[in-house]
């Protein structure tokens, strides 16, 4: 796995962060998939809030060189998915978060705090 797919999940997951993301997990998908090495998923409170996060991955990871490639829902913001190719930024209002799951789905990937991957 290239470093580069670390240091852009550490600097996505301090984003979220600045913006008061909760329950930020990480799913290393890596070993389980070629679309990605990471997902990131956050949830948020509000379509203002989570609309606010993802403006400030993509200016964040924007500033560090790393263009998103693709970003769906965010005219609804109750779930948007942002593609930065080796991370996926998935950020959810809480009702999508718990219907879809994605924690379940990717279970064969490593789930991981986002703490363990940004100390």
């Amino acid at each position: 796995m290239e470093q580069t797919s670390v240091q852009m999940a550490k600097l996505a997951i301090q984003a979220l962060e600045d913006k008061k993301a909760e329950d930020v997990k990480v799913i290393d998908i890596s070993e389980v998939s070629v679309i990605a090495d990471y997902f990131l998923i956050a949830g948020g409170t509000n379509p203002n809030q989570i609309r606010a996060m993802c403006d400030n991955v993509e200016e964040t990871l924007g500033r560090a060189g790393f263009e998103c490639k693709q970003i769906e829902g965010y005219d609804t913001a109750n779930w948007i998915l942002m593609d930065f190719g080796d991370v996926i930024v998935h950020v959810f209002d809480k009702e999508n978060r718990l219907l879809f799951d994605l924690e379940r789905i990717w279970r064969d990937g490593k789930i991981m705090e986002a703490k363990e991957l940004t100390e």
